[in-house]
């Protein structure tokens, strides 16, 4: 296949909404640290995971979003809550999937936007007790959908959030957008749990190492395969291993050469190998660092 028809099949898979074909699996297992199983569902219409493999997998979407994660060598997926609805639909779901883990929360966008956010933080609490959720997340703040009205809403909940999250002991899943100097004064003021996660990270080389130095660790998305990431590469050259993860975002956020098409986790060896050859590190030794961070942040699966 010439490349003038790769690049013509692969706009006509943008167009279609079509998954991409299964890559080349890992030589050692990851985790995806952060997934939305429920939007990936929802929102890509039916459309068949696994593109256009020719791949054999279960009918029913979440099981075979599973086993095509596995099949990649990724064998641990972190299903993340962003409202009520999926907060409670993702810690159901991993009470019944080995294979997942959940968090909890209301999205940094979503609190401004409920009559009652103190009833809904309540229940936010109550499901954080639950022995496979394992986050609270994800919250923070986002300046970039969220206008001056919303942000006292939006630190609001980010504080109550830091508070449950140190009263479980669980894992902090934090959305920064645009608000990297607020994120941090409001760790600062409240003090951070014992595990903070910056999701997405989107921050430069001088917001990483911040992050670095308070001893966060730093989730990678498709992101930074992107030809205008420049800076996302040189903030993932700074951190350490042993505080790095990766993640999909999905259904958001696919990683080169598929940008554009739905992401889910079996995408994410496209974004491990991209940041082993960013950061000039041994393929399956960035692998083994990452598993391992996946389970000091989130527990045993």
């Amino acid at each position: 296949m010439t490349e003038q028809t790769g690049s013509r099949r692969e706009r006509a898979a943008r167009r279609a909404g079509q998954f991409p074909p299964l890559p080349e699996p890992l030589p050692l297992p990851v985790l995806d640290s952060h997934t939305h199983l429920d939007l990936t569902i929802s929102e890509t219409g039916g459309a068949e995971l696994g593109g256009d493999s020719g791949l054999d997998v279960p009918a029913d979407p979440v099981a075979a979003a599973v086993e095509l994660a596995a099949r990649a060598g990724v064998d641990r997926l972190v299903q993340v809550g962003v409202d009520l609805d999926s907060s409670r639909w993702g810690a159901e779901l991993a009470g019944r999937e080995p294979a997942v883990l959940a968090t909890v929360a209301l999205h940094p966008n979503e609190a401004p936007r409920l009559a009652d956010l103190d009833e809904a933080l309540r229940e936010i609490e109550a499901l954080a007790g639950a022995d496979r959720v394992r986050g609270i997340g994800e919250t923070g703040m986002d300046f970039f959908r969220t206008g001056e009205q919303g942000r006292a809403a939006q630190e609001a909940s980010f504080r109550a959030h830091i508070a449950i999250a140190k009263r479980y002991g669980k894992a902090l899943v934090i959305h920064d957008r645009d608000a990297h100097a607020e994120v941090l004064r409001i760790l600062d003021e409240e003090g951070a749990p014992e595990t903070v996660v910056l999701h997405c990270f989107s921050g430069d080389e001088v917001f990483a190492a911040e992050c670095v130095r308070r001893g966060y660790l730093l989730s990678f998305a498709g992101t930074v395969t992107f030809g205008n990431a420049g800076a996302l590469r040189a903030a993932a050259r700074v951190t350490p291993p042993e505080q790095l993860l990766v993640e999909t975002d999905a259904p958001y956020l696919t990683p080169m050469p598929h940008r554009g098409r739905p992401n889910a986790s079996y995408l994410i060896p496209l974004t491990v190998r991209s940041l082993a050859e960013t950061t000039g590190t041994d393929l399956a030794t960035l692998c083994a660092a990452i598993s391992a961070n996946g389970d000091r942040a989130f527990g045993p699966w």
